[in-house]
């Protein structure tokens, strides 16, 4: 991390997976995350107009990694940072890293099962024009 005059402050390091070497089926189940249609959108945003309400946004810091994997993924050791006793040992995830393919599906899945148990409910509708 720089200060304004591009000093260094801390050092900073973010760990990823190389989710290119994934293969769907082998490595993972499902890659995608659902999303919303642009006219879910605009629909509720519109009715949230008409009746005056407030509408909030928010956006989740680190979202990906904060899903727990259900597969069990391995990494390798990061070159600079080998366990010089171990130079051959992986690492076994708990969660999900950045890169990982099926990283937003596994956030989707622990947000949408926390959304249910908060009574909310899941639009079980498809393809509606």
């Amino acid at each position: 991390k720089l200060d304004e005059l591009g000093g260094i402050i801390k050092n900073k390091a973010r760990l990823v997976a190389r989710g290119y070497r994934q293969e769907e089926g082998i490595d993972f189940k499902e890659s995608f995350a659902l999303v919303t249609r642009l006219e879910a959108i605009r629909t509720f945003l519109a009715y949230a107009a008409h009746k005056n309400l407030v509408v909030y946004q928010m956006d989740v810091n680190t979202a990906f990694l904060n899903g727990n994997l259900q597969e069990e993924v391995y990494v390798s050791q990061s070159d600079g940072f080998v366990d010089p006793d171990n130079p051959n040992h992986v690492y076994k995830l708990k969660k999900a890293l950045y890169r990982l393919k099926h990283a937003p599906r596994v956030w989707y899945d622990m947000l949408s099962s926390f959304l249910i148990s908060q009574d909310f409910s899941c639009n079980t509708l498809k393809n509606v024009s």
